[in-house]
Parts: structure tokens; C-alpha cells; sequence
């Protein structure tokens, strides 16, 4: 039986008010298990009123006591580990160890939220000119704002609220519509944590109510995950009202194959990366691209991807899950459908896949596509399902052309037992993150995410110390203290001496 999910204002949890709800389905079979408010006007004026308030006390907080809320936060996330893994596997569809490694990998940006007294240290530097010292101090910004997209309704959130509120900012969190149990799970336990009364709070809605945050007065600072359309335009708006933003937009990840890779390793890393998740990772393996011989292992990817079973969340079996949504399934399908339209070679096609039993629920099979061309639409266009394109190219100066040309940077990787190769690809290609025999090389939270071109519109990225900065200012002071001698008259010049 459903139930409407709450909204988070002034430290209560509290139903909404609004007559409109979005329904929150179970992907395997579509069934309602929740509604999502639209919060009213009111509601989120309400939220950040609150934030807006707390921030005045929050700030003069100490930066230790704030790190310890984060300790004591992230015992709890550990403790609620599982909890949240079957929450986040109910309404996402992720299999339960996928969801697993979502919780963790958000914890573990909590942990680098304990970090924060040293990651807001200043500089200080004595006698910069006589008897006069400058210091910078680093300081929060006021309410932020945090929209989060549906594939990683744990770890995103985690990677914007804690480190903000751990600099002393206070955080309003619009989490998808399509999964808003696991953040409001999260919400509860960091108010359980100790969290003061407005310091967190979460809104749902659509477009109406992110552009309530984006264009009030109030609010300083927004991160957003998701589509480039969106991120564009949430981009756009934030800063035209002059607010600091951080959009993390799409993606085409090129994992490049050289002849001289571990050929077991290789063709194990790509189905994983490819179509774990059912392809719903921003950093997932969607194009492999075979340099001289190694293409003739594009055969052998064949039988591993039809050996990949999709299932259930609590089917220990299953590979992954369902998409997320029918609309999602219809996308990859129509684009799975001009592929083959656009003459690449369907070497398995999951177009037909269904789960005995769970035959309405958005399931899409693994799919292999070779004889890809860029011009094809299943390689221009992020397909955010499991598919994966094979492309052949005969030297590595090609791939990073190929690679390059990509309008999107997020990430990379390049299999190769050539430290020679590995060094020539990291170094000149285009893309944030790159992965050597590494897959999806995502960074450790004391790195920072950090797509470039047109996955990523902003500066600083996120968590690490990129997002330490992100949430703060620095100021500088110069001072003098003057002794016993008094000025025989005024300075009339900028010169400090």
C-alpha cells in the first residue's frame, strides 16, 4: 500500500498540503508504493524561511562541533547500512549489492565531511609589509540548494548536503520525484544524528519548485546532477540571478583497448561497466573502442553478455535490475531500434526481455552493438540503458582523436599492459576522469568529481576539496596595530608602507 512521502521543514517531517502528487512505482512491475508531494509555494517559502534563519546560528557554529555531527551521522548511515540498500532497491530497482555500494559510496563523502576543520583552513602571512600581516579566513556562503537525479538517490545527496553543512552553510534538498524515500531515510537519520532544527531541509516537485529555489533571493549556491537540458538550464538560471552553481550534466564514456591488454580482464571489466546498473550510471561504459588486433575480441563479448540475467532486487542471481521508469525503457528501445535502422550490427539484442512474472516492469536485456560509426545516434546520444557500442580504429593516435571529438568529457579508460600507451592516453585526452585497466574511475572523496565539457557546467566540482571551496568564501583581513609612535599625518597613496 503507498504512502504520501513527507516533506522535511524545520526540523519536522510533515505531509504536504498540495492536492498534486507524483506517483513513486516499483520498476519491476510499475506498482504505486509511494506519492511524492508537489510542495505548494507556501511550503517551500516555508523551507527557506528556515534555512534562511538557521544559517544565522549554524554559522557561528564551531567547524570541530559541525564535524562531529558528521561522526556521528555516519555511525548511523553504517548502522542503517542494509536498511537503506532495501529502501533504495524497492524504488530504484538496483540489485541489493548495487544498492549497497550507492549507500557506501555516500558514506564514504560523509567521512570527508568530518575532514572540514582542516579543509577550511586559511593562510596566513606575517610582515607583508612593516608591522602589517594579511590572514584569509574561510567562510560559508548562506542556503544552498541541492537537486539530485533518480539513479543515485544515496550517494548524490550525500555528496552535496554534508560537506555544505559541514562548512557551515544550511541545505535545502530536492531530491528526484521518481525516488524520494531513500533521501528522506537519509534526512531522518541525520536529524537523528543531531542535526539543529532547519539546517536540513527537503522539498519534493518538479520544475515548479526548483525554480522557486533558483530564483529566491535566499538562496546562494545550487549542485545539480542530471541531463544536459536540465543541467544547461539550471546552470543558466542560477547564475543569472548570481548565484554560485555546479551542474553535472551527460556523458559518452570511451573505455580504448589496446592489443598488448589482459584480454580476460578486459572483456569482464566492459559487460560490468556496461551494463551493470542496467546502464544508469553517469560514469558507465558505453562505448568500447578496439585498437588494431584486440578487435577480434569483440566475438567473445557475445556469449558473456547473453549469459547476463536482469532479475529481481532480492535475486541474488540477477545482474541488475529494471530501468527506472517507461519512459526510460521507451528511450532506449527507440534508440536501440535506430541502430540497427543505421546499419551497426545487433550482435545481442535485449529489445525483448521481459521477467517471468514481472512482465509491466521496464526491463531492457543486455545489447551489444558493433560496426558503430559516429554518426549513428546510439553513439551520439547518452542511451542510459545496457547498451554498449564497439568501434574499431587501428592506432591509439585515432582513439584519442575519436575520444576527443566526443562533446562530452566525464569519463574514460584505456586497458593496456604499455605504461608508454597509458601515459600518452592520460595525459592528452580530453576527459576528467580517466581510468588505467580501470573501468569506471570514479575518485575517492578526498579527490573531486571532475567532468569536463559538456558533462560538467560550473568551476568547482564536487566533494573533495574542490567542494570545500565550492561552499565557502574566503576573506582577507590586513591588519596593523600601531605602537607608541602616532603618524605625523595621512597616507594619501595606496602604498601600505
Amino acid at each position: 500500500m503507498s504512502h504520501n512521502v513527507p516533506l522535511l521543514i524545520d526540523g519536522e517531517f510533515l505531509p504536504s498540503s498540495t492536492t498534486q502528487f507524483i506517483d513513486v512505482t516499483n520498476p519491476a512491475n510499475n506498482e504505486v508504493i509511494a506519492q511524492a508531494p508537489c510542495a505548494t509555494d507556501a511550503e517551500m517559502e516555508r523551507a527557506i524561511a528556515s534555512a534562511a534563519e538557521a544559517f544565522k546560528s549554524w554559522k557561528e557554529v564551531p567547524v570541530s562541533e559541525r564535524a562531529r555531527l558528521m561522526m556521528r551521522y555516519q555511525a548511523l548511515l553504517k548502522e542503517h547500512h542494509d536498511e537503506l540498500a532495501e529502501i533504495l532497491s524497492q524504488e530504484t530497482g538496483k540489485t541489493f549489492a548495487d544498492a549497497k555500494g550507492d549507500v557506501w559510496r555516500g558514506i564514504e563523502v560523509v567521512e570527508q565531511a568530518i575532514n572540514m576543520p582542516a579543509l577550511m583552513m586559511g593562510e596566513t602571512v606575517e610582515n607583508v609589509a612593516r608591522s602589517i600581516d594579511t590572514s584569509s579566513f574561510i567562510q560559508p556562503l548562506g542556503v544552498c540548494v541541492g537537486i539530485t537525479p533518480f539513479n543515485f538517490p544515496a550517494m548524490i545527496p550525500l555528496w552535496m548536503f554534508p560537506m555544505a553543512i559541514a562548512a557551515g552553510n544550511t541545505f535545502i534538498l530536492k531530491p528526484s520525484e521518481q525516488d524520494p524515500m531513500t533521501p528522506i531515510r537519509l534526512a531522518e537519520l541525520f536529524i537523528e544524528a543531531g542535526a539543529p532544527k532547519g539546517v536540513l531541509n527537503v522539498v519534493h516537485g518538479g520544475k515548479d519548485q526548483v525554480d522557486i529555489l533558483l530564483n529566491h533571493k535566499e538562496t546562494k549556491a545550487v549542485s545539480f546532477v542530471g541531463s544536459v537540458p536540465v543541467g544547461q538550464y539550471i546552470y543558466k538560471t542560477a547564475t543569472g540571478n548570481m548565484k554560485r552553481a555546479q551542474c553535472f550534466a551527460g556523458a559518452k564514456n570511451h573505455t580504448v583497448i589496446m592489443p598488448d591488454a589482459n584480454k580476460a580482464q578486459v572483456l569482464n571489466n566492459l559487460v560490468g561497466a556496461s551494463v551493470g546498473a542496467a546502464g544508469q550510471r553517469c560514469m558507465a561504459i558505453s562505448v568500447a573502442v578496439f585498437v588494431g588486433d584486440s578487435k577480434e575480441w569483440i566475438s567473445e563479448l557475445k556469449p558473456l553478455f547473453e549469459e547476463v540475467s536482469p532479475g529481481l532486487w532480492n535475486d541474488e542471481k540477477a545482474a541488475y535490475g529494471p530501468l527506472i521508469s517507461p519512459k526510460a525503457k521507451a528511450r532506449v528501445l527507440e534508440l536501440i531500434q535506430q541502430g540497427k535502422e543505421q546499419g551497426a550490427n545487433c550482435l545481442v539484442d535485449g529489445s525483448d526481455f521481459t521477467l517471468p512474472g514481472y512482465e509491466s516492469g521496464n526491463w531492457v536485456g543486455p545489447t551489444l552493438f558493433t560496426d558503430v560509426t559516429k554518426e549513428m545516434a546510439i553513439y551520439q546520444e547518452e542511451i542510459f540503458g545496457p547498451v554498449l557500442c564497439c568501434m574499431c580504429v587501428d592506432t591509439l593516435e585515432e582513439a584519442l582523436e575519436l575520444v576527443n571529438s566526443n562533446p562530452y568529457g566525464n569519463g574514460t579508460s584505456i586497458f593496456t599492459g604499455s605504461g608508454a600507451a597509458a601515459r600518452k592516453y592520460q595525459h592528452e585526452v580530453e576527459v576528467g576522469q580517466v581510468g588505467i585497466n580501470v573501468p569506471i574511475p570514479v575518485p575517492l572523496p578526498f579527490f573531486s568529481f571532475t567532468g569536463w565539457k559538456n558533462s560538467f557546467y560550473g568551476d568547482l566540482h564536487a566533494y573533495g576539496k574542490q567542494a570545500a571551496r565550492f561552499y565557502t568564501e574566503t576573506k582577507t583581513v590586513t591588519s596593523r596595530w600601531f605602537e607608541d609612535d602616532i603618524p605625523t599625518g595621512p597616507n594619501m597613496t595606496i602604498n601600505l608602507r
